[in-house]
């Protein structure tokens, strides 16, 4: 199968993998992904290869921040957080409690 004939485009499916891997995607876009996935064997190897590569970051890094340095990007993430709104609805909600989250898992 050629890229000409899948419903999305290769390209915006290798932008979208990692939000796809963190299951960040609308419902909708999930299906359609995977769907393309199904369908699309470079896509699936690019996704492969960025789901163990994710995989392995997360097993290499078991080291903790000094607490001065997550005090401090929490700090900034909160002062971030109340700056980027678009609509009255805070950007990317979800990713700024990811990264709270890996600064300080207890959050």
């Amino acid at each position: 199968m050629t890229e000409d004939s899948h419903e999305l485009d290769c390209a915006d499916v290798i932008d979208a993998v990692y939000l796809y891997i963190d299951g960040e995607l609308e419902h909708e876009a999930i299906d359609d992904i995977r769907n393309h996935l199904e369908e699309c064997t470079p896509c699936l190897r690019e996704y492969g290869v960025e789901r163990e590569v994710k995989q392995l970051i997360a097993r290499s890094c078991k080291e903790t921040a000094p607490d001065s340095l997550r005090e401090s990007v929490i700090a900034r993430l909160e002062v971030v957080r109340t700056e980027l709104t678009i609509d009255d609805t805070v950007v990317s909600r979800t990713q700024v409690r990811r990264v709270t989250e890996l600064v300080d898992p207890d959050v």
